[in-house]
């Protein structure tokens, strides 16, 4: 926990929702395990391995100083959360979290929940991701798959985007990202799909094609998607959606996959597609080894 205590001091908070301290990427030796997150007006603090009693307490005990010193001002609300295999525990160790607790990221409002799951409602590492198609979007037709709470549909349509088609299996997840829509005024351009990708190609052709797609699967969840198998499934199906000249985004956060192996990928199932660029990550989430780190790549249809 050295690193993190001697970075603490020097982190500061704003108004976007941010990561603070990023020991998953591996730069800070012997904090791999824990990450810091702001969501205003709350502090997520989450380790990825469990904490004894002394460790735990030293560790808030800094955030709390911390706290005291720089923003002294403001209630200190701090949630804790430990995830390993598959086990998530998460507890409120200070103050509140807001009942709706809304945050903002690049003008954009979103509804999270801290206290409920590993997945909070906004994947922070995504930000780049979302900016992009928000500078991107304007009078587009965009197709959002595994929309998960809608974000990217969130950012396309305030970046000028004609319509947004979001689908995902999870209809729980949609029914937050159609309140996502409301929180930033923007109740009609967007459709709500609650279907399994693969079983609704014909729906989604019905209503292309599309400027721009974003696929940004889970890399390993039974009985939805499995990274190692079912992306060529999925690359096959997309230069059919597109329209001329349109845009993929194809997202991958596996640590285990590399952007080698999305490309290959590509090369092998749907070869009308061209290379772009890879969107970079926020500068928090740098990585030892940048192949780890969520790959975000952009492809044009030839």
């Amino acid at each position: 926990m050295k690193r993190f205590l001697q970075v603490l001091p020097s982190l500061t908070v704003g108004e976007d929702v941010c990561r603070l301290f990023h020991g998953r990427g591996g730069l800070f030796p012997g904090d791999e395990h824990l990450c810091l997150d702001w969501y205003k007006p709350v502090l997520l603090l989450t380790s990825f391995k469990k904490l004894d009693d002394e460790q735990r307490d030293e560790l808030v005990s800094a955030i709390v100083t911390f706290w005291q010193a720089t923003y002294s001002d403001q209630p200190l609300n701090l949630v804790y959360q430990y995830r390993h295999g598959g086990q998530t525990v998460s507890e409120l160790l200070f103050g509140d979290v807001p009942e709706q607790h809304v945050v903002t990221e690049n003008g954009c409002r979103f509804l999270v929940h801290l206290l409920r799951g590993q997945n909070h409602g906004l994947f922070l590492d995504m930000a780049n991701g979302r900016a992009w198609v928000k500078q991107h979007a304007k009078h587009k037709k965009v197709l959002n798959l595994f929309a998960y709470t809608c974000g990217f549909s969130v950012a396309a349509l305030q970046g000028g985007a004609d319509e947004v088609v979001n689908m995902d299996m999870s209809k729980g997840a949609l029914s937050i990202g159609k309140q996502n829509h409301l929180l930033n005024d923007l109740p009609v351009g967007a459709r709500y799909l609650g279907h399994d990708i693969f079983k609704s190609w014909g729906k989604l052709t019905k209503l292309g094609p599309y400027d721009l797609i974003v696929a940004d699967p889970p890399s390993n969840q039974r009985g939805s998607f499995v990274a190692t198998k079912d992306y060529e499934r999925l690359l096959k199906r997309l230069p059919d959606l597109l329209a001329p000249q349109g845009e993929v985004l194809l997202c991958l956060n596996a640590p285990e996959l590399g952007c080698d192996f999305l490309m290959q990928q590509v090369t092998n199932t749907a070869p009308q597609l061209t290379y772009v660029e890879r969107i970079d990550n926020p500068v928090v989430f740098a990585d030892i080894d940048e192949q780890k780190s969520l790959k975000v790549l952009r492809y044009r249809l030839s």
